[in-house]
């Protein structure tokens, strides 16, 4: 790969985390933290380290590397073995102080993570940067330089007149280590670091990138069903899942976020004088099966307060029901199902 010269004002992506920098870098000021850039609160950097590129998604997915194994064929560049994980997504790239060998960092990572309780799930200990390369040529990772934000300015190159001299990664020192750590209350958080030199000449520096994945329900209900849809889905099926009706947890208030979809069914009773509908509570299968079959009662039963003291819709057309946990509409297992499983559903009586 021949070099790539860019800055990191405009997002130049460790080539594979890996920086040219020349001797004149002990004459340079090192760079700062990017802004806006945080350390993730359950892994702290390296002593001494700077962060320099930042990303954080409230919701996302993001692959990681089970096996070194590529898909050897005509397709593109891809691994045999990867899994992919969805939920609030955090990606950290760090510079480690100056005479800090990559192998030094990379093990107290390591060593940091299984004092923390990580599971490890894979692991590439030596001339892991071919690795490296073909995971980041899938999704969104080909090219961190427009991904992450970066640090401004740029440190001195001998061999250029530009700040950052970007090359591929010395294959011998990377590595990678990736797992999930224990989250209270919720699925495993998953966790890929990896280090590698960041310098190919005399500093010899080392950059590590770690990326993050708590498990995460994504935000459901940004889209609101309206009149037209509902009969149709109701004609069709004879019932209809509605995910724009907001409660608090282990609550049955119906939130002022929810007028939309309110506003929406109402329109569709009106326009079908003659339909009548039950009004069906669904929660996931958290807490006791009792406590969960009164509250998806109780916010049916809220649902039908609403349209018929705030739309005017006749009472004698809704009828509430609540069946708690045991109308799935996916595994209650992760985050995902349990978040499509609380929903209100309108059926056709």
């Amino acid at each position: 790969m021949k070099n790539v010269i860019h800055t990191f004002g405009r997002g130049a992506l460790l080539g594979a985390l890996v920086f040219k920098l020349s001797a004149a870098l002990a004459a340079a000021p090192w760079p700062g933290n990017v802004p806006g850039g945080q350390d993730h609160p359950l892994i702290q950097r390296f002593t001494g380290s700077v962060l320099v590129g930042y990303q954080a998604q409230s919701w996302g997915q993001a692959g990681v590397p089970l096996s070194v194994q590529e898909v050897r064929d005509s397709g593109p560049r891809r691994l045999k073995d990867q899994q992919s994980v969805e939920g609030k997504v955090t990606r950290l790239v760090y510079l480690s102080p100056q005479g800090k060998a990559p192998l030094e960092v990379f093990r107290n990572y390591e060593q940091a993570l299984a004092a923390a309780g990580l599971s490890r799930q894979f692991s590439c200990d030596k001339n892991c940067s071919n690795l490296y390369f073909a995971w980041r040529a899938q999704g969104d990772m080909k090219d961190l330089a427009t991904v992450l934000k970066w640090a401004p300015g740029g440190i001195p190159s001998a061999s250029s007149s530009s700040s950052y001299n970007l090359v591929d990664p010395l294959s011998a020192d990377g590595r990678m280590l990736v797992g999930t750590l224990p989250n209270a209350g919720g699925s495993p958080v998953s966790v890929l670091v990896y280090t590698s030199t960041a310098v190919n000449d005399d500093t010899r520096a080392a950059a590590t990138y770690i990326q993050i994945v708590e498990p995460k329900a994504m935000q459901t209900g940004q889209v609101t069903v309206n009149a037209k849809a509902l009969g149709e889905g109701l004609q069709a099926k004879g019932r209809i899942a509605l995910y724009g009706l907001y409660f608090d947890t282990g609550k049955a208030d119906v939130k002022p976020e929810s007028r939309a979809q309110l506003v929406e069914m109402a329109n569709l009773l009106k326009a079908q004088p003659g339909l009548k509908v039950y009004v069906v509570g669904h929660t996931d299968n958290q807490g006791q099966p009792d406590s969960n079959m009164t509250l998806s009662l109780q916010r049916a039963q809220a649902v039908v307060s609403e349209l018929t003291s705030g739309y005017k819709v006749d009472g004698r057309r809704l009828q509430a029901r609540g069946v708690g946990s045991l109308a799935p509409l996916a595994a209650n297992t992760s985050e995902e199902g349990r978040a499509q499983n609380r929903r209100v559903e309108l059926v056709v009586q």
